[in-house]
């Protein structure tokens, strides 16, 4: 910025800040944990809670889109990451949602990480908004899963 500049950088935003303290006490919780078996089962407890948490039409959302992945794509771990609900290989986040009340958005979304094989020429969408999930929806959202993990 130029001495003659009237913009004020904000920086994060106070939503920023705690998702970054929510991935920052993930990462702590996660060195804490047992086994593998133990972890994976504690993990998805975390997802389940966080989900339980939030307010009615995003936790309606959020309960289906849990259960299209989770069925769709039994290879993916649930776990948080930024204090959303994350879907992983290999550790590595392949979609994630994220509620609308969490960023004061007017939608939810779903999105995909670079980690997903959604490629599809030279542009493709990564982040699609969820308003309501039908029956539509869900297929939908099984067909994105099974292409983000179709080498897996």
């Amino acid at each position: 910025m130029s001495s003659t500049d009237n913009r004020v950088h904000e920086g994060f935003t106070a939503e920023e800040r705690a998702a970054m303290k929510d991935h920052a006490q993930e990462l702590k919780k996660a060195a804490r944990r047992g086994s593998k078996a133990e972890k994976a089962a504690e993990a998805e407890q975390d997802v389940l809670a966080k989900i339980a948490e939030m307010q009615d039409a995003d936790r309606a959302m959020a309960e289906r889109v849990h259960a299209v992945i989770t069925t769709t794509a039994p290879v993916l771990a649930p776990k948080l990451w930024y204090g959303m609900p994350s879907y992983a290989l290999d550790g590595k986040v392949v979609c994630y949602f994220q509620s609308a009340e969490k960023f004061k958005a007017r939608y939810a979304t779903l999105g995909f990480s670079d980690q997903a094989q959604l490629d599809d020429g030279p542009m493709w969408a990564a982040v699609f908004a969820l308003t309501e999930v039908t029956a539509e929806v869900e297929a939908r959202i099984a067909a994105l899963v099974k292409q983000a993990v179709r080498s897996a």
